[in-house]
């Protein structure tokens, strides 16, 4: 039975079982004690922070007071409550590259050994997950991609000259495991903007996504496809030069671009009111502004989470991101940069 005490000298074949490298079915089977009686013995041995040699020198009595009195089973709410304490962290490095529910799992179990089996680990997964929300979050991969488009509302500078106002596009880009935004204004939505725009964010991201998802952009889409877009050739060869691969959004499918519509959204909210109320007679004036508002939007803590986008791409996303080709992209292969 998994509650029957052990006496001082099985305790001491089952502590030398293990620190021979036997596991806890093993031992089990050579000792003919059940699985789960190693495992609560080998528990109380853990935490005790002895070493094997330190508890064979303890006398009878010694040992019996170590483990006899702390070997109770936990009841079912404390180990609910020990592994609902772990669940935020494990749902964050669920977002990094090569970190699976298995590998997470395990990691668990070899510090509680008494803990929840593999599918109930799993299931208690998935509930934390949707009752925190960061669903979104977790439908990508740190690294993965970067979501580019222009706002629907545009920013504007005044000629100096003149004092006619001109209406300039907002590009916005986003990683969608971190959420970390970057905006910037530009005359145009041409393929020279639109290119200069991008590396700009990848510069400022130092660092460089597996892939570019542009909004069936007409500078970066030639044709789209329900099944395969006709990518712009220059930007096609900006990216390359990164090291990205382009996947347009599919047309008709709100879901491809539902995150940067959101980042935009955001932005509405967050820079915006900050600029649009002042007057800028040129771009560089105009986006040294939008950078000191997008920074207090990156660094802002997100909605019912004590960290910023900026933390979370700091903890789990820069180091996913590849490195920057250090040649600038070569403008004169690009018709119209400057």
């Amino acid at each position: 039975m998994s509650n029957k005490q052990l006496g001082m000298e099985k305790i001491r074949q089952v502590l030398r079982c293990y620190s021979q490298g036997y596991g806890t079915k093993s031992i089990s089977s050579m000792l003919t004690v059940s699985r789960n009686t190693v495992k609560k013995y080998l528990q109380v041995f853990q935490r005790s922070g002895l070493d094997y040699e330190g508890v064979l020198s303890l006398s009878d009595q010694e040992l019996s007071e170590l483990f006899h009195e702390k070997t109770r089973v936990k009841t079912e709410s404390e180990r609910m409550e020990e592994l609902k304490s772990l669940l935020p962290e494990y749902c964050k490095r669920l977002q990094k590259k090569g970190v699976t529910r298995e590998a997470l799992h395990r990691e668990y179990l070899s510090s509680h050994p008494d803990g929840y089996g593999r599918t109930r680990f799993y299931i208690l997964i998935q509930q934390h997950i949707a009752c925190s929300r960061p669903i979104m979050h977790l439908e990508h991969k740190a690294g993965d991609k970067v979501f580019i488009d222009f706002a629907g509302d545009k920013l504007s500078i005044i000629d100096l000259d003149t004092g006619e106002i001109i209406p300039v596009e907002v590009f916005v880009a986003i990683l969608p495991c971190s959420q970390l935004t970057y905006v910037e204004a530009v005359m145009s939505q041409k393929k020279e903007d639109l290119i200069c725009a991008s590396e700009n964010a990848l510069l400022y991201y130092q660092g460089a996504p597996s892939a570019i998802i542009p909004d069936n952009l007409k500078s970066a889409v030639t044709k789209s496809s329900k099944y395969e877009a006709i990518l712009n050739e220059d930007f096609a060869a900006f990216a390359e030069h990164y090291g990205c691969t382009v996947i347009p959004a599919r047309a008709y499918k709100p879901r491809d671009k539902a995150l940067v519509e959101g980042a935009v959204k955001l932005i509405y909210r967050s820079i915006y009111p900050k600029i649009q109320e002042r007057e800028f007679y040129d771009l560089d004036s105009l986006n040294a502004a939008i950078r000191v508002a997008l920074e207090l939007h990156n660094n802002t803590p997100l909605t019912d989470r004590k960290y910023s986008r900026r933390e979370q791409f700091e903890e789990i996303e820069r180091d996913s991101l590849r490195k920057l080709n250090p040649i600038r992209l070569n403008s004169n292969s690009i018709t119209g940069l400057p």
